[in-house]
């Protein structure tokens, strides 16, 4: 998450000092766990509000943000993004393409369609 945004506090202590941890958030006075506002769980799987792309662990993503890629991925021929690839200035699509919903340009690959699921904000 980035520096501005605060995190809410502990509903049940209600102490400020909480972290994240994947998609939810902790309180490491109380050890409370719990799903931050903005998120619904939906059976096993959490999924974000439509209104907003979040990237692997929940961070909200924008255009122009820089991220890494948290996945291998292999493309068509002897090509592949290795894990921890650094891409800059990516563009949320508004409408996505067979599922991606990020435009990206990485070095020594090209234009690319990624998913959110697979990267990482920085």
């Amino acid at each position: 998450m980035s520096d501005t945004t605060t995190l809410q506090a502990c509903p049940e202590c209600h102490e400020n000092y909480t972290y994240e941890n994947g998609a939810l958030l902790v309180c490491p006075v109380c050890a409370h766990e719990w799903i931050p506002q903005g998120a619904v769980e939906t059976g096993s799987a959490l999924q974000w509000e439509a209104d907003t792309l979040r990237d692997s662990v929940g961070n909200e993503l924008r255009d122009s943000d820089s991220v890494t890629v948290v996945k291998s991925l292999k493309l068509k021929g002897s090509d592949s993004i290795k894990t921890g690839t650094k891409v800059r200035g990516i563009r949320l699509l508004s409408t996505p393409v067979n599922g991606p919903d990020i435009e990206a340009k990485i070095p020594g690959v090209g234009q690319i369609y990624l998913k959110s699921q697979v990267v990482k904000k920085n």
